[in-house]
């Protein structure tokens, strides 16, 4: 089968075209031929090796044990392994794979789920990850209440494009914050209000939000807090700075460590997908209330610059390969 593999840690150039083994699937698992893979920020993670700490986390430490990236995935199941029961050959499906930069991945069954029926294979690739991850933040770390002011920085990316139509479909008030460029993607899903933070700082204690979900954002703790209701919650998914070591982890420490001193609740977790909050997601889908949001698709031979564009920040939503 045609698979982009990587024998080293790098930058996109060391992403190639090869033909490799097709793989199987293993008890509780179900191999997908693959129709379209989402490229989410953690693909780029475990590409670069980047920040160094993700190696210990048992990805390899000078090389990736996984020689394909790609996790998001959507396509038609091929086959089942002893003990899978809710999947069968031919059905329609979306979820997280190994390796699903490939003509076919295999993965486990409690990681995919039917895909919504009015979904094409590239808009549900780009649900399993960003998806699940904004709904989890919102839901189970924010505890969303319907008439809430919540605040998500970053609302146009993978993530935050998912989180203000997740939040308005639980009837919170949404105020996105973006680039001028972006603005009018933001209205788009939306968000009551949209801030421009290259003109306006939502930081300043002028506004204040019951829940502000921050995605791959990379302002301090202590200015975060200031645009928190006294009570409220912040809850960050991610952070983007650049370095080797921590990469934006620093925001997470110092959340963790002051939590436990303030009246505000300072969140921070790792999603995990599960078929039960795929289904949830398909069920806001097909009610029309969250649809995702797809900027470009790329051929899976231009694997390598579907990762740079998602790497330069220019991406309305989501980026797609398709197979």
């Amino acid at each position: 089968m045609k698979a982009i593999v990587q024998d080293a840690y790098g930058p996109a150039d060391v992403l190639e075209l090869r033909d490799i083994d097709r793989p199987e699937a293993g008890d509780g698992e179900v191999l997908v031929r693959v129709h379209a893979a989402g490229v989410d920020r953690g693909a780029w993670h475990l590409m670069t090796g980047l920040p160094y700490p993700i190696r210990l986390a048992g990805v390899g430490f000078r090389a990736p044990k996984n020689k394909v990236p790609g996790s998001e995935v959507a396509g038609l199941v091929e086959a089942v392994g002893k003990d899978v029961t809710r999947l069968r050959p031919g059905d329609e499906v979306m979820g997280t794979c190994d390796g699903s930069f490939a003509e076919y991945a295999s993965g486990k069954e409690r990681r995919l789920a039917a895909k919504p029926a009015n979904l094409s294979f590239e808009q549900a690739a780009a649900v399993p990850i960003s998806g699940s991850t904004a709904l989890q933040a919102l839901r189970d770390q924010g505890r969303v209440q319907a008439g809430q002011k919540v605040l998500v920085v970053g609302a146009s990316g993978g993530v935050g494009s998912f989180a203000v139509q997740i939040a308005k479909a639980f009837d919170a008030e949404v105020t996105g914050v973006c680039s001028a460029a972006k603005v009018d993607l933001v209205r788009s899903l939306g968000a009551d209000h949209v801030i421009d933070y290259t003109h306006e700082d939502f930081a300043d204690g002028r506004q204040r939000f019951d829940l502000i979900i921050d995605n791959g954002g990379n302002t301090p703790v202590t200015r975060l807090r200031h645009a928190l209701t006294p009570e409220g919650t912040l809850v960050i998914v991610g952070g983007e700075t650049g370095g080797r070591w921590l990469g934006g982890l620093q925001r997470q420490l110092r959340a963790l460590v002051t939590s436990p001193f303030v009246r505000q609740r300072l969140r921070v977790f790792v999603a995990r997908e599960h078929y039960e909050d795929l289904d949830a997601l398909t069920e806001l889908i097909e009610a029309g209330k969250v649809m995702p949001s797809v900027d470009r698709t790329y051929p899976l031979s231009e694997a390598p610059e579907a990762v740079r564009y998602l790497e330069r920040g220019q991406a309305l939503g989501k980026v797609v390969i398709t197979v």
